[in-house]
């Protein structure tokens, strides 16, 4: 036995290697590495090679755990490539710190980085035993090599790192040295403690502490800490979550741990006894990580979008990835558990899993463009088939391609509103309008943005069942009974530039990124889109006419604590009078036009949307303080599989119409999501602008077409009222009389 022995300090360390020469170089070849061997370097150059101290590690930022919050501040989301959540080390329980020193490094807090002493003692220990009983490196040599895999970015570099070499093992013993000089032995072992993989896919003391016992690390046991202590050193062996003879091993290690910190005197007998006595008392908890493991998982993949697409976070796309998945960022988003709630139960409640027809719905926040819930009748990820929930999905459906979305669906008759916005804007007045006839060819008068005519003459529109034949119609009745030709006749009116051009400013694009269809069915909703898009653009007019681009992160917070607020981004889209115009007329959908006899309870304005072909169904609408759109097609594929002749839900629908399930989906989601909320009316229009405006004789011949849809109304409701007087049981019978056999 050499008489060198190490003290405290590095210098003394160093100073102890220098004198023992040979000695000391010896001692490092043949015991510091007892499953090394000193073979391919002399005695004398390991001593020397170790008294010349190199710079410490340079020490990468651990990666660390991404978080998703809501408004409210819990958590929804979490992104990681490794489960981790530093924290300092008065967060982490004073026997856990016992704990990992006693079974890793007993003399610690007493040599300057390499502990020969120690190093020898557990060689003996370990080749008595014929396996790893005690440590043969110090935390600080363990801390390095657990640095060097930390910065690998390559398998190759990883083994590297591992590598059983001679050479490998003398530079960790330097580097150990270094940091003893750099850190106090406390900053040490906090960051070895972050650091340190302890199996189950937890990095790091505090999600090992989640992991394995659902507690945080300040709050760790003696059996506990005692059980992520002989974790560490086998933590692929020790799993808990790969079975049970994994769960042995890790309580073998749990009390061998135990007996090294009674044989230390750290704790009497009698406690380490009767701690090896207790269960393991796992309670592992699922740590899922991306969108997947989200309870909300399509706004989650919204939000995943939006930061791999902004430069704010990272040059590229992969630099932007890495900070995701690595950054330990704390995001807030928009979502309002509330609102979410009350849209995934409105659709849940008319749209099962495993329908071929999907719906999906976004609400939004009008004046900031917060989204406030995001919801799609479909289960979401990779998963095979479900007997009873169907096919999942990746796909977004309730936003664009840009936001992990689909193609979109068809809007349908929801964009006849930006061709009553720019009529509006025009001049046109309450009352203004024409007569039509029952059918109708664009065969004159439509030219795009460029100039360039896109008549169509080959088509013949029609209007869909509901909406009358031909006839004088105002805006509001046109509106109101989503008459297509009265819309078509109005955009060649206003002209179709000008209406695109109100639809750009209120933030509409095609959902699969490709420029709008400037066609004369742009006012019937020839392009398609998704609900967010949609629902944003009515946000605006709720806002009297401020757009807001939609939002879904409201502050960045990075790992040390600065925070980056994200503001709304706006634009005065609209002048405010045309909006509260546009809501003048909206709000008769609910009390004279395709929505009459549904309601929230509360002022809302809104727009049925069906398309010819059945091939989709939209409701979107507005209160002043929410907006939401909702989309109802077939997965897959409108065109292929039109809303006709369909059960879903359950239901039987011949024809799937805007006001017969959309519009449903969204007075349930919006009356639940508004609930204990302020109730506000819209801003009344400016009748000395909009008011009064009746075409010369359009005034009497509406007044005409009133009388006979009241006379119609009137024969319709006694017809009714005849036949239930018929289904009435006559006088003396009942279910009693008919259920006795007669």
């Amino acid at each position: 036995m050499t008489s060198c022995s190490l003290g405290v300090t590095v210098g003394r360390a160093v100073l102890a290697l220098g004198l023992c020469g040979t000695a000391g170089g010896t001692l490092v070849a043949g015991l510091a590495m007892p499953f090394v061997g000193g073979a391919g370097l002399a005695a004398r150059g390991a001593a020397s090679t170790l008294t010349y101290l190199p710079a410490p590690l340079r020490e990468e930022p651990l990666p660390e755990v991404t978080r998703l919050l809501d408004r409210n501040g819990r958590q929804i989301a979490q992104f990681y490539y490794q489960n981790r959540q530093s924290v300092p080390l008065s967060a982490v329980a004073p026997v856990m710190r016992r704990a990992i020193v006693s079974i890793e490094d007993a003399r610690f807090y007493e040599h300057g980085g390499l502990d020969l002493k120690g190093t020898l003692r557990a060689f003996v220990t370990n080749t008595r035993a014929g396996g790893i009983r005690q440590g043969g490196s110090s935390i600080s040599q363990q801390l390095v090599k657990n640095i060097m895999l930390n910065q690998a970015e390559s398998e190759d570099e990883r083994a590297q790192a591992l590598v059983r070499s001679f050479r490998r093992k003398l530079d960790e013993l330097r580097y150990a040295l270094a940091l003893e000089r750099k850190y106090t032995k406390d900053q040490i072992l906090e960051r070895y403690l972050n650091i340190a993989y302890f199996g189950a896919g937890a990095f790091g003391v505090q999600a090992a502490a989640k992991r394995f016992f659902g507690v945080d690390a300040a709050d760790l046991t003696l059996t506990q800490a005692a059980t992520l202590a002989g974790a560490v050193r086998t933590p692929y062996d020790t799993d808990p979550s790969l079975g049970d003879e994994h769960r042995d091993r890790l309580r073998d290690r749990r009390d061998l741990v135990l007996g090294r910190m009674a044989e230390l005197g750290v704790i009497d007998g009698n406690t380490a006894r009767a701690a090896a006595a207790e269960p393991l008392g796992l309670r592992l908890r699922p740590e899922p990580g991306g969108c997947a493991g989200s309870a909300h998982p399509f706004f989650c993949v919204y939000v995943e979008r939006e930061v791999l697409s902004n430069p704010a976070f990272g040059y590229t796309r992969a630099d932007r990835e890495r900070r995701l998945q690595r950054g330990g960022l704390t995001i807030w988003t928009t979502i309002d558990p509330v609102a979410q709630r009350a849209a995934a139960r409105a659709i849940a409640a008319r749209v099962r899993p495993r329908d071929n027809q999907v719906a999906s719905e976004t609400m939004i926040e009008p004046g900031t463009g917060h989204i406030r819930a995001m919801a799609v009748s479909k289960r979401y990820g990779r998963n095979p088939h479900d007997r009873d929930l169907g096919p999942a999905t990746t796909y977004n459906l309730a936003a664009d391609i840009a936001h992990g979305g689909g193609l979109g669906l068809q809007a349908g008759s929801t964009f006849k509103v930006f061709t009553l916005t720019t009529a509006l804007k025009q001049g046109m007045r309450f009352g203004d309008g024409f007569t039509i006839p029952g059918s109708y060819v664009p065969s004159y008068g439509y030219r795009d943005c460029s100039g360039r005519a896109v008549n169509d003459p080959k088509t013949v529109i029609h209007n869909a069942g509901g909406e009358g034949g031909g006839g004088p119609y105002s805006l509001e009745m046109g509106t109101w009974q989503s008459v297509n030709i009265f819309y078509m006749r109005l955009e060649r009116e206003v002209g179709l530039c000008d209406v695109v051009q109100t639809a750009r400013s209120l933030g509409i694009r095609r959902a699969d990124g490709t420029p709008l269809h400037e066609v004369p069915t742009f006012t019937l909703g020839a392009n398609e889109m998704d609900p967010t898009t949609v629902a944003a653009a009515y946000a605006a007019l709720a806002a009297r006419g401020r757009y807001c681009r939609p939002l879904a992160i409201t502050a960045v917070v990075e790992r040390d604590g600065t925070r980056t607020d994200i503001p709304p981004a706006c634009v005065s889209a609209i002048e405010p009078a045309v909006a509260d115009a546009v809501s003048h007329v909206l709000t008769g959908v609910f009390t004279q036009g395709t929505m009459r006899g549904q309601s929230i309870g509360r002022p809302a304005a809104g727009k049925t949307g069906t398309n010819n072909g059945y091939t989709s169904a939209w409701f979107a609408g507005y209160t002043p303080g929410l907006a939401a759109a909702v989309s109802v097609g077939d997965i897959r594929g409108s065109y292929r599989y039109p809303l006709t002749g369909v059960t879903i839900g359950g239901r039987y629908y011949g024809a799937v119409q805007g006001a017969s399930l959309p519009g449903p989906i969204w007075v349930d989601s919006m009356r639940a999501a508004l609930r204990g909320t302020p109730v506000y009316g819209f801003v009344p229009p400016d009748m000395a602008r909009f008011g009064g405006g009746f075409t010369p004789g359009l005034k009497e011949a509406l007044e005409k077409q009133r009388k006979k849809e009241r006379e119609k109304e009137k024969k319709e409701k006694e017809e009714k009222k005849r036949e239930r007087e018929a289904e009435r049981p006559a006088a003396g019978t009942g279910t009693h009389t008919a259920a006795s056999g007669r």
